[in-house]
């Protein structure tokens, strides 16, 4: 192989692993949209009725429950 094939094959290479990072951003951008998405559905339902996180806890085994109310959205 002449030196003119192995540069033409590297950069070939190159160009497929530069598609591939793009590839796998534009996968990455889609899931933090959806996660972005969920959170959002859960703020707003948080916000419009009353929530109640009942915890037991590890050392001492005591169940602790945590209330989150509210009564507005949250402005953007």
């Amino acid at each position: 192989m002449t030196d003119e094939d192995r540069s033409a094959m590297v950069d070939r290479d190159q160009v497929l692993d530069i598609e591939r990072v793009k590839k796998h951003l534009d996968m990455l951008d889609q899931r933090l949209d959806n996660i972005d998405s969920m959170v959002s559905a859960i703020a707003e339902r948080v916000m419009s009725q009353p929530v109640a996180l009942n915890i037991t806890c590890p050392s001492c085994g005591k169940n602790v429950e945590i209330a989150i109310i509210g009564s507005e959205k949250p402005i953007k």
